[in-house]
């Protein structure tokens, strides 16, 4: 499926165990970065940056480090009433995103 995509960055949610394995990362093309949706946008509770940290190492098993990216898995208002989360909540989920990103690939 992957290499019918005709897209650069592939947005991929893996916020939850129902998103599975990162297996299938290995199917993508070597001209795509796959974007890791892992912090949740559907609860409060703040994943930490070690947390994050593992699962990035996790994915790169299946795909370089450097064709990978972090994200939130969805965005902040991802139903038509939204998700119960505070503004102030949602500001401390994109900066531990920003931290970790810089953590990580600051360190390749």
């Amino acid at each position: 499926m992957f290499r019918r995509i005709k897209a650069q960055r592939l947005l991929l949610e893996y916020d939850d165990p129902r998103s599975g394995s990162f297996e299938p990362l290995r199917d993508v093309p070597d001209d795509r970065v796959a974007v890791l949706g892992l912090v949740t946008t559907k609860r409060a509770d703040l994943e930490s940056m070690q947390e994050l940290t593992a699962r990035i190492e996790e994915a790169s098993r299946f795909i370089s480090r450097d064709r990978l990216a972090l994200s939130p898995q969805c965005g902040f208002a991802s139903s038509v009433i939204g998700n119960r989360i505070a503004p102030r909540e949602q500001r401390q989920k994109l900066a531990l995103v920003v931290n970790t990103a810089r953590t990580v690939w600051n360190a390749v």
